[in-house]
């Protein structure tokens, strides 16, 4: 029985189907596009799985496998131009040191002054969640990327630069 010939849209066993008789030729067309088997992979994972999940096919509109090349073939492409987009925000974030740059003194001198003491008051580790965080725009993902420790210890660290901060800042106001 083809493909075809089966409800695609939310039919599992039509899914595992097209999967064990397209995707080595599926998979062909995404590594030919991003030169990555693992890549490659996820972009036919990817394209079946919306497919499926949508019931994007129609078959009167023509035979699975083109639909499904040109699926996947999208799916690798977008896959290349995210991935170019991420590479140039990180070369652009590493280009920029966090500490060079000094983004708060848009504001007022004597308030720049208080954030600047607030934050050298913050153990070395806090201080770099923070900067990081938000004067280098870097989720808390990547920040643990970045400096190689768990996603928890981050956001344990963050949390408590926050309320060291928020302490510092609020002495003596009103």
């Amino acid at each position: 029985m083809s493909v075809e010939a089966r409800r695609v849209a939310r039919d599992e066993g039509a899914f595992d189907f097209a999967y064990r008789a397209y995707a080595p030729r599926l998979r062909a067309v995404a590594f030919a596009v991003l030169h990555d088997r693992d890549a490659a992979e996820d972009a036919v994972h990817g394209a079946l799985t919306r497919i499926w999940s949508g019931g994007g096919y129609r078959a009167e509109r023509g035979p699975l496998l083109p639909f499904l090349i040109a699926c996947v073939r999208r799916e690798a492409i977008d896959a290349l131009r995210s991935s170019g987009r991420r590479q140039r925000r990180e070369l652009r974030a590493a280009a920029i040191d966090p500490v060079a740059v000094d983004p708060i003194a848009a504001i007022d001198p004597l308030e720049a002054r208080r954030v600047k003491r607030a934050l050298d008051a913050l153990s070395a580790p806090q201080r770099d969640v923070v900067v990081r965080a938000y004067f280098g725009g870097r989720t808390l993902a990547e920040i643990a990327a970045d400096v190689n420790v768990p996603l928890g210890t981050v956001k344990s660290r963050l949390s408590a630069a926050l309320r060291a901060l928020h302490s510092n800042l609020t002495e003596g106001t009103p």
